[in-house]
C-alpha cells in the first residue's frame, strides 16, 4: 500500500481561527448551560455509529426508552457519532433520522453533543448488515469516520465538504444541539487495526489535514453552537510539550474538551493544566472502573472545578464496552467481574445501584423529583 506523507505545518495565525469563539463569550455559553454532566450514547442494539444510524436499523423507540435512563440520572447531555456514509448513502432521510433523535433526546431534556468524525477502531466501514460481536470483545464493530480509503487519500477529503456543511448548515440554529465535535482521537493509531504501518504512522498527519479543512467549513457557517475537538494523550503539562495536533485543537476550540480515563490525583493534574488555556472544560470521555477512574471519584472533582463529563457508555449492549480494551488480545469467557465502562444492563438494572444512586446525588435529580 502506498501512503501519502503530508507536511501540515501549525500557523500561529491562520483562516480556521476566523469566527473562533472569544473567552468571554465562552465562558457566558458554560454560564448559560449550566454544569453538563451525560454520557457517550449509543442504543444497546447497534454495534456501531452504521447500524444506529441506517434505515433498516434505527430504533427510535429504544433510543426513547434509554434515553429516559439517562435522564433518571440527571444527564443533561448525550454525545452521539454520526457517520458520512449514511449521508452519502441519503442527506434528506439521515437529517430527519437526526432531527427524530434530537427531539426525544429533548423530549427528555437531554441536549447533544455531535461528533462529526472519528479515528478509532475499524478503518473499513461499510454500508449495510454490521457484523454481530464478537464475544466479549470491546468495540469489536465500531467503525472510523472516515476509514482508511478516504484518509489515506487526501484527494477525496474535499468530497466530505457536502457532509461536514450539511449537517452543520441543517442544525446550525439548533438549540437541542450543544456543541460540535469535530473530530475523535484524530491521532489514534489503533494500530492493531492496520496491516500497513506507514500509514499507521503518518495518521496523525492525515488527520490534520482533514481537521483543518473541517474547521474551515465549520467556520464559513458559524453555527450557534461552539466547536471542540478533543486531545487524549501526551504531555499537556506546557506548551513546548504539546504535539503539533494536540497545540491545533487545544488553540482552535471554542470549549476545551480532553479524555482521560486515570485516577483521581491524575485527572486534577489534567484539569489544572488545561486551565492556562482560560476557557471552559468538558472531559468528553472518562470512567474506566479497573483504573480508578469511577463516577465516585470524578464525577465530585468534575463539578468542584464546573468541568463537563461525559462518561462512555449507557447500556451495555452490542458495542460491549462493559470489558475492557484489553479484550482485543486477552479472552474473556463471561462477564469481567468488574465492568470496564456503562452504567445498565439491557433492562435497565443498574450494574451497581450505589453508583447510580451517587450519579443522582450529583446531578440533584433526587431534589428536582421531590419538587416536583
Amino acid at each position: 500500500m502506498t501512503t501519502t506523507k503530508l507536511s501540515v505545518p501549525f500557523l500561529e495565525h491562520d483562516p480556521e481561527l476566523v469566527h473562533r469563539w472569544s473567552e468571554a463569550r465562552a465562558a457566558e455559553w458554560m454560564e448559560q448551560n449550566g454544569w453538563i454532566v451525560g454520557c457517550n450514547y449509543i442504543p444497546a442494539n447497534a454495534i456501531n455509529q452504521l447500524e444506529m444510524w441506517q434505515e433498516a436499523t434505527f430504533d427510535p423507540a429504544r433510543i426513547d426508552v434509554e434515553l429516559g435512563w439517562a435522564a433518571s440520572l440527571g444527564f443533561n447531555s448525550v454525545r452521539v457519532f454520526l457517520h458520512h456514509l449514511v449521508w452519502e448513502q441519503h442527506p434528506a432521510a439521515y437529517l430527519e433520522r437526526i432531527d427524530q433523535f434530537l427531539s426525544i433526546a429533548d423530549k427528555h431534556g437531554i441536549r447533544s453533543m455531535i461528533v462529526l468524525f472519528d479515528a478509532v477502531w475499524n478503518p473499513f466501514p461499510k454500508l449495510g448488515t454490521q457484523p454481530v460481536p464478537r464475544h466479549n470483545v470491546h468495540n469489536s464493530g465500531w467503525v472510523q469516520c472516515p476509514g482508511y480509503d478516504v484518509l489515506n487519500d487526501p484527494a477525496k477529503y474535499d468530497g466530505l465538504q457536502d457532509y461536514v456543511q450539511g449537517i452543520v448548515k441543517h442544525f446550525k440554529d439548533d438549540q437541542r444541539v450543544l456543541i460540535w465535535d469535530l473530530f475523535n482521537e484524530p491521532d489514534n493509531m489503533n494500530l492493531a487495526s492496520y496491516k500497513d504501518d506507514d500509514y499507521a504512522h503518518h495518521k496523525a498527519e492525515l488527520s490534520m489535514a482533514l481537521l483543518k479543512k473541517t474547521i474551515q467549513w465549520v467556520r464559513a457557517i458559524n453555527p450557534l453552537q461552539p466547536i471542540t475537538m478533543a486531545p487524549w494523550k501526551e504531555d499537556w503539562s506546557c506548551d513546548t510539550k504539546l504535539t503539533a495536533l494536540d497545540n491545533y485543537m487545544f488553540t482552535h476550540s471554542d470549549i476545551i474538551s480532553f479524555h482521560w480515563y486515570e485516577n483521581r490525583k491524575s485527572t486534577e493534574e489534567r484539569i489544572l493544566q488545561l486551565k492556562r488555556f482560560r476557557r471552559p472544560m468538558v472531559c468528553t470521555e472518562y470512567m474506566a472502573r479497573p483504573f480508578g477512574n469511577t463516577f465516585e471519584e470524578i464525577l465530585p472533582l468534575f463539578k468542584e472545578h464546573n468541568i463537563g463529563g461525559y462518561n462512555w457508555g449507557l447500556v451495555a449492549g452490542k458495542t460491549q464496552t462493559h470489558c475492557p480494551w484489553d479484550s482485543w488480545n486477552t479472552t474473556y469467557e463471561s462477564e469481567p467481574a468488574i465492568w470496564f465502562h456503562d452504567i445498565f444492563r439491557e433492562d435497565g438494572t443498574p450494574y451497581i445501584l450505589n453508583e447510580v444512586e451517587t450519579i443522582r446525588e450529583l446531578t440533584g435529580i433526587k431534589e428536582r423529583s421531590k419538587v416536583a
